[in-house]
């Protein structure tokens, strides 16, 4: 092969790589509300692909956190705040964890933690 060859290969590799993206619906049916947090077992998922978190925003809100904010249901400075009722967050590769925080929510399984491939 020659190495234009090879490019134009890699080239449709990735392209074909980052078309394969899913969107999932957190929480299927129920949206994103209390006791989710186990939602995600079962489920592979690869970064790129995209979370539709679908809930009431005068009740709840979505936050993208570190392992310490999630551990601990406390926000972080300079963390993400979604508040739209119809947030689409895309995955980065590795971890990504997720609360509401608003009181007691995240403490009562309101978060839910994702390893991407």
């Amino acid at each position: 092969m020659n190495m234009v060859t090879v490019i134009s290969l890699l080239g449709l590799l990735f392209l074909a790589k980052s078309t394969n993206a899913e969107t999932y619906t957190v929480g299927g049916p129920k949206g994103w509300t209390f006791g989710i947090k186990k939602w995600p077992n079962g489920k592979s998922f690869v970064a790129g692909d995209v979370l539709d978190f679908g809930y009431n925003p005068k009740m709840h809100n979505v936050v993208l956190v570190d392992q310490t904010g999630y551990d601990k249901c406390k926000t972080p400075e300079g963390s993400k705040v979604f508040r739209t009722g119809s947030d689409q967050i895309e995955l980065v590769k590795g971890d990504n964890y997720f609360i509401c925080n608003l009181p007691g929510h995240c403490q009562s399984g309101m978060k839910i933690y994702i390893n991407a491939a």
